[in-house]
């Protein structure tokens, strides 16, 4: 049976391992917060810790980036010489992840095949992206990439699976443990079971196929994408037998059913920096007929929004950029409109914009019919509810 799905030889740190120093937030949390990083900077110390395998994109635009990336490489190579990484038979492994918000989310560690997703419009494959890529944001993902040995990434694919076959049949209980951690920084808990039974698996995934379309985008949509133009690049120096199993042809992610009580979709606001506040206030345009909010000097004032999100969204984008170009600046983008309040409050040429959630019952239906979303039209969750980099894969 030809499927998207594989199952790949899993990478995890030795048993030996502090797994709440090894796991680390997703890359893309936290860009305006610096003292985030700082403390999980003293939480990890010089312990092993993906946090050494991953480059936090606050760091992108600072002076050592460079340095970093190759430090990124280097660190592979030490702790693959010391021992640190040991790894599994194929399979998957079925993850629980507890949080502060939700008592329950479950997902399955798995391969899909890069040959069997695009991000291109309107694209027919059986892996899709939910929201619009920006082909800028690639290049330096890209050059992390290139250089390193093994991947371990924080994408999350979502599937629609209302009756929830997929894991259903999947008794615990019968599945030997992997891990069973608290999660730094506030993350809550997760737990992982190897699944060494995973034909059945993929043949109930096989069944939920929508016009050939299985999976969606739910986060990590420019990992996957440079996932992606990676292996384009590389595989145009492989015969057609080296392109069938080289290990760059598959990305690990998670895959989550999009009904799991665990998934919340919640808005991504954004944060305007660098600006005259009481200008683009008076400047900014209050058109529709739902609500949103717009914070200045650490206080909300209610905005009106098109009901429909993604039309919010782009209306909302658009206006930021043109004002951007006009008057200088920068965005961007936050979780939670706490982080809004306290941001606005701490820096006086700060504005957010919060804006509304999507329900995700409508995502598959609308991509399908639409095509891509607006860039960051939803987030699955708060900030700590984010995927923590725990497991890898090879891709030299």
């Amino acid at each position: 049976m030809s499927s998207c799905i594989v199952a790949p030889e899993i990478i995890l740190p030795d048993v030996s391992v502090d797994m709440s120093a090894w796991a680390v937030i997703a890359c893309d949390q936290h860009t305006s917060d610096a003292k985030y990083w700082d403390k999980l900077e003293g939480v990890v110390g010089n312990k092993p810790s993906t946090l050494r395998l991953t480059l936090p994109e606050i760091y992108l635009d600072q002076p050592g980036c460079e340095d970093r990336i190759k430090k990124i490489s280097q660190t592979m190579r030490d702790y693959k010489r010391e021992g640190i990484f040991r790894k599994l038979p194929r399979g998957f492994i079925l993850v629980e992840r507890r949080t502060p918000y939700s008592p329950m989310r479950k997902g399955l560690v798995l391969s899909i095949d890069l040959e069997e997703y695009s991000y291109e419009q309107g694209a027919r494959c059986a892996v899709r992206a939910t929201e619009e890529t920006i082909l800028q944001r690639i290049p330096p993902r890209l050059k992390i990439r290139e250089q390193a040995e093994i991947e371990f990434p924080h994408i999350m694919l979502l599937y629609d699976d209302p009756q929830n076959d997929v894991l259903g049949k999947i008794k615990i209980e019968d599945l030997n443990r992997v891990y069973d951690f608290d999660l730094n920084m506030g993350g809550g808990h997760v737990t992982g079971y190897f699944v060494s039974d995973y034909r059945p698996i993929i043949e109930r995934f096989e069944r939920l196929k929508k016009d050939g379309v299985l999976f969606m985008v739910g986060d990590g949509n420019h990992s996957l994408a440079t996932a992606k133009a990676s292996w384009e690049q590389i595989k145009k120096t492989l015969s057609k037998d080296e392109q069938a199993t080289h290990p760059a042809r598959y990305a690990l992610v998670e895959a989550v059913n999009i009904y799991d009580p665990g998934i919340r979709f919640e808005g991504i606001h954004r944060i305007i920096k660098g600006i005259d506040g009481k200008n683009f206030l008076q400047r900014f345009s209050n058109d529709g007929d739902g609500i949103g909010a717009i914070y200045y000097g650490g206080k909300a004032k209610p905005i009106a929004l098109p009901k429909d999100v993604a039309k919010a969204v782009r209306q909302t984008d658009e206006y930021i950029a043109e004002y951007l170009v006009a008057y200088g600046g920068s965005v961007d983008y936050i979780h939670g409109e706490a982080a809004l309040l306290d941001l606005t409050l701490e820096n006086a040429d700060y504005v957010g914009i919060a804006l509304p959630k999507m329900d995700k019952a409508q995502l598959f239906a609308q991509v399908l019919k639409y095509g891509s979303l607006p860039r960051k039209t939803f987030s699955m969750g708060e900030s700590e509810e984010k995927r923590y980099y725990i497991e890898g894969k090879e891709i030299r």
